[in-house]
């Protein structure tokens, strides 16, 4: 019998080497995407401050994704935990000192925080990766799950630079998806960015902030994200003409896009030989 490519349990995956075969080659190509507009790549801190995240209205728009990160308090820890033998099932709340930092939901909020108050001189494209984690009602397979890989290539211009970054990357997508034979579809989705009433929700009507790449049943395997200045307010991000920047990303769900190649061709080595064809 041959080895499971993945195993799954309470939302959390491990990956064996058939999977991890199929991650690498498809970040081979997103990275391979990212050079040819020369994004630079960027690792950032797996822990966000909470006061940083507050800043672009995280609490706000996202609380209830958040996983917050604490420790065990210090005065508790001989009494509490040094002795203590046998399972600890939790610790509890009282134990813990206030979250001051958030494991993050989504790669590209370090971006924007680690460029705050800067000028970029001209366009700027970046690519980042992180494990990212998010509370659920529910976990599903790698359709969802509480901790997975996200993949995104970022640009921060003018309004005109970032739309046609968008429009680019979809372009690209749609045709490799088409070239390894997973049929994908396109669909503007909400998200919370923006007040109902506010002049950019109007906008949101013309300019879609957010637009679904969807295999099967509706899986958002990546999506592309038009901020318009919202982070370039918020982290005082400006261009060489003093505006504040526009910025967009283009994200890509690294576990789903495992899942959903295997559940179309069906088993893990002829993924890999459809991805490396």
């Amino acid at each position: 019998m041959c080895e499971p490519a993945y195993s799954v349990a309470g939302g959390l995956a491990t990956l064996g080497p058939r999977a991890l075969e199929i991650r690498d080659l498809l970040e081979g190509r997103f990275l391979s995407w990212a050079a040819e507009i020369g994004a630079k790549p960027m690792i950032y801190p797996a822990l966000l401050r909470t006061e940083q995240l507050s800043k672009v209205d995280y609490f706000r728009n996202f609380p209830h994704l958040a996983v917050v990160a604490s420790r065990i308090r210090p005065e508790r820890l001989e009494e509490g935990y040094a002795k203590s033998q046998g399972l600890l099932p939790a610790v509890p709340r009282e134990d813990l000192t206030d979250g001051t930092f958030v494991l993050p939901s989504a790669a590209c909020f370090n971006i924007y925080l680690h460029l705050d108050g800067q000028v970029l001189e001209q366009t700027r494209y970046v690519t980042t990766v992180a494990t990212c984690f998010r509370n659920e009602n529910e976990y599903n397979d790698l359709r969802r799950l509480w901790s997975f890989t996200m993949r995104e290539i970022v640009c921060l211009g003018s309004p005109d630079d970032v739309k046609a970054h968008l429009v680019s990357f979809k372009e690209k997508i749609m045709a490799f998806a088409a070239a390894i034979d997973l049929p994908l579809t396109s669909d503007v989705a909400s998200d919370p960015f923006f007040q109902p009433q506010s002049s950019r929700a109007v906008m949101q009507k013309l300019f879609p902030q957010k637009e679904e790449l969807l295999y099967g049943d509706g899986l958002a395997i990546g999506s592309l994200n038009f901020h318009r200045n919202f982070f370039g307010e918020r982290c005082d991000i400006r261009a060489a003409d003093g505006q504040h920047v526009f910025t967009g990303c283009v994200a890509f769900g690294v576990e789903r896009w495992i899942w959903a190649l295997l559940d179309r061709h069906g088993d893990a080595e002829r993924v890999v030989e459809v991805l490396g064809a």
